[in-house]
């Protein structure tokens, strides 16, 4: 068979910063007396995909010019449409001067590239989040990230010593160049590419076929295994899934399985148009735009950020000048009479259709144990599903309180310890007062410190839950963007709590004179940073659970939870 003639990349030249040989050995040897700064996990992928080509034509993190006009425009400078800031931030005391060589470490302070530091400029969290996300919403995943990031982003020339080092999948781990080279040896001129950060059904399964026989071409499945939508499924489980799926189910000599290490940012209609530019990387030049695609959920007001079908809508537009035609994913349903998948639209009048929601997914087979249908899962795909997601009762959960000083979190807390060991389940207690004395013990009261010792209460909580354990959390956690940042760590087994009870009656219980202190450091010109006094809380907008710190006794509050946790099957009743 011929060589494929695939669709060139983005640009006319996939970029490759991995730096080879006698080179490499010279770079290496210098970095020793050259200034460091640690990278995060988002940049790390970020890095990646610019050193192998993924987000061609970049050659490095985006500069000022680019970033401008691509918040405004979806623009680089030079006016190649792209829909997203790729930057890297940095803390200015760790830089040296514009000019001088930085080295880019990863968490493990291993050494990744080398930058030549072009550029330093600041940013606005809330401006970027409003003009690239369309939203300044702490629900949405990567405004309360952000929220957290260094203030100042740097740009330069880039080196690339070590790509990111992986020990699971390897052999499904390619570079675009290794991905193209692949798919010129399957012999289809035309490539079609499905994105997927879910574990693929059987309704997955025909769109794709269908998709590739469309095209009369090859098929790449290529789930992002880098950072996705919190509370995802791990990649781990998704992978084997996509594994028992390709390797039982697809046509190899037309379909090809490989991983793609990006950080998503859920930005919906516009992070469609990104998977496309990079799946033309990768050689594909087709693409499956989803219903809701990259969609990061509902809002705190329980509205959807973006429609479900924007992403459609936004990729019809840009599409003949990305160089990437789309193929919209039709919404089919399986007819149980008749054995067959038909897209919506052409469901026969008054026959009977069989469907399953991803709610019903989570909640009417995983959490309870069972099997999904083979109508709508293939049974390897339902076995490593039910294998990876036991039932709900034995699940870990996180109760998070949050509210004022003295709203009613503590004793609340104490009761409802004793109504879950009485229903058999265990439990950790990481209240916000005994944290700072020991994994806390130093940090202050600034706004940064507050956040370090919500974000540590929130780890140490996520990696209880992901053990299968139950922790209670009672800390102030003043700021929504924090709290949604803990959320993530712990992932959708999150359940908030807001004790909502009025900053006078928390007054008139505090034995401690905490309140009193802090305004008398007020009037005194030297505030404390005292929530409530003269530090603001952001009450949530749409926690699990309300709770009135007042008027109802701590048990009354502890049953309405424990009820709550009855429900969604956390707890089982007690018979």
């Amino acid at each position: 068979m011929a060589k494929a003639k695939l669709i060139a990349p983005y640009g006319g030249k996939l970029v490759n910063l991995v730096v080879t040989g006698k080179e490499r050995e010279e770079l290496l040897a210098k970095t020793a007396q050259l200034p460091s700064i640690k990278i995060t996990a988002r940049n790390l992928c970020d890095l990646e995909l610019i050193a192998t080509g993924g987000f061609s034509p970049l050659t490095t993190f985006m500069g000022k010019a680019d970033y401008d006009r691509v918040l405004k425009e979806m623009r680089l400078a030079d006016g190649t449409v792209f829909p997203l800031p790729i930057t890297l931030t940095a803390d200015p005391k760790e830089l040296p001067t514009v000019g001088e060589e930085l080295v880019l470490r990863d968490a493990n302070f291993d050494v990744i590239a080398i930058m030549t530091l072009d550029e330093i400029f600041h940013w606005d969290a809330e401006t970027e989040a409003s003009l690239a996300y369309g939203t300044t919403d702490a629900k949405h995943p990567m405004v309360s990230e952000m929220a957290r990031w260094n203030k100042v982003c740097i740009s330069g020339p880039m080196k690339v010593l070590n790509l990111p080092k992986y020990y699971d999948f390897v052999n499904l781990r390619h570079t675009p160049a290794q991905v193209r080279e692949m798919l010129e040896k399957m012999g289809h001129d035309n490539v079609v590419a499905f994105q997927t950060r879910n574990p693929l059904h059987r309704i997955h399964e025909e769109l794709t076929k269908r998709a590739a026989a469309q095209v009369n071409g090859s098929l790449i499945i290529h789930p992002v295994v880098g950072m996705t939508k919190p509370g995802d499924v791990d990649h781990y489980t998704r992978v084997r899934t996509y594994k028992a799926l390709v390797d039982n189910h697809y046509d190899k000599n037309n379909t090809m399985l490989s991983l793609l290490p990006l950080a998503m940012r859920m930005a919906g209609p516009k992070e469609a148009i990104l998977h496309a530019i990079i799946r033309r990387n990768h050689g594909a030049n087709h693409f499956i735009v989803g219903r809701d695609h990259a969609g990061p959920g509902n809002d705190s007001l329980g509205k959807p950020f973006y429609g479900p079908y924007d992403a459609q809508e936004l990729m019809k537009q840009h599409e003949a000048e990305i160089g990437v035609k789309m193929i919209p994913f039709e919404m089919l349903v399986y007819l149980p009479d008749e054995q067959r998948y038909v897209e919506e639209k052409d469901v026969p009048k008054g026959a009977k259709v069989a469907n399953i929601s991803g709610t019903q997914v989570r909640d009417d087979y995983l959490a309870k144990g069972k099997l999904l249908p083979e109508w709508f899962t293939r049974p390897e795909t339902a076995e490593i599903l039910r294998e990876t997601y036991p039932a709900r009762h034995k699940q870990g959960f996180c109760i998070w309180f949050t509210g004022l000083s003295g709203s009613g979190k503590t004793a609340t807390t104490q009761v409802l310890r004793s109504l879950l060991l009485e229903r058999g389940r265990e439990l950790a207690i990481l209240d916000g007062d005994v944290v700072r004395t020991h994994l806390s013990k130093g940090l202050g009261f600034s706004k940064e410190d507050r956040d370090t010792n919500i974000l540590r209460i929130g780890f140490v909580a996520g990696e209880i839950v992901h053990a299968g354990g139950g922790v209670i959390c009672a800390a102030i956690s003043p700021y929504r963007s924090t709290r949604e940042e803990a959320r993530k760590m712990v992932g959708e087994n999150f359940i908030e709590i807001f004790m909502d009870t009025p900053v006078e009656i928390c007054e008139q219980r505090d034995v401690k004179g905490l309140y009193a202190k802090a305004r008398q450091a007020m009037q005194d010109g030297k505030p404390m940073g005292f929530t409530g006094v003269d530090d603001p809380y952001e009450p949530p907008i749409n926690p699990e659970i309300t709770l009135k710190g007042f008027g109802s006794s701590p048990e009354d509050n502890a049953r309405i939870i424990l009820k709550y946790l009855e429900e969604q099957g956390f707890v089982l009743p007690i018979k």
